[in-house]
């Protein structure tokens, strides 16, 4: 199998049922704009794991398991902390028309750290350091494929969606997976 085949689908199995599964839906039902949203979590993505990939060929031998479990736990409670703080760009019409893209890309990259699709980027970046290019396409082919269909359906139900629960039950989620983190 290709590189680029392996990058994709270890990604987008990887994907399925993750955290960043779940932001796409959060900012789908916050946003209700898609294209933004998709753009920016292609553009995240590229950023995140073309430097995860290098990283993975810089310091493949210096991180432990350890310190990449706390990295782990830590950006779960940031992301479930941030979460639960409502947009304020909504108030202003000028600033709301670029908050879908911005918010989304800043979100997108920062559930990214840490994350087991990021740790998969690392560890091909460093099983495939010759073909670091393929690596990082396959695995933001990969994300898109878990994503952008995530993305739409978080549109179509948006209306149905309460954004208040939505927002509690995702925090809580992430909670639970700093808790489950830590303990194994």
């Amino acid at each position: 199998m290709s590189v680029l085949a392996i990058s994709i689908t270890t990604v987008a199995l990887a994907e399925i049922g993750d955290k960043t599964q779940l932001l796409s839906l959060l900012l789908a039902s916050r946003y209700r704009k898609p294209i933004p949203i998709i753009a920016a979590i292609f553009l995240a993505t590229i950023a995140n794991h073309a430097l995860a990939a290098w990283l993975g060929v810089v310091v493949a031998d210096y991180l432990s398991p350890d310190v990449l479990k706390w990295v782990l736990v830590v950006s779960f409670l940031a992301m479930a902390a941030w979460i639960l703080v409502p947009d304020k760009l909504d108030d202003d019409e000028s600033i709301s028309s670029r908050g879908p893209f911005i918010a989304s890309f800043i979100a997108f990259f920062v559930a990214e750290i840490g994350d087991k699709t990021q740790i998969a980027t690392s560890i091909l970046g460093a099983q495939y350091a010759d073909a670091l290019t393929w690596v990082v396409i396959g695995t933001t082919v990969g994300m898109l494929l878990a994503n952008v269909p995530v993305v739409l359906i978080g549109k179509l139900s948006a209306n149905t969606l309460p954004l208040d629960w939505i927002r509690r039950i995702t925090a809580i989620l992430f909670v639970g997976l700093a808790i489950g983190s830590a303990i194994f």
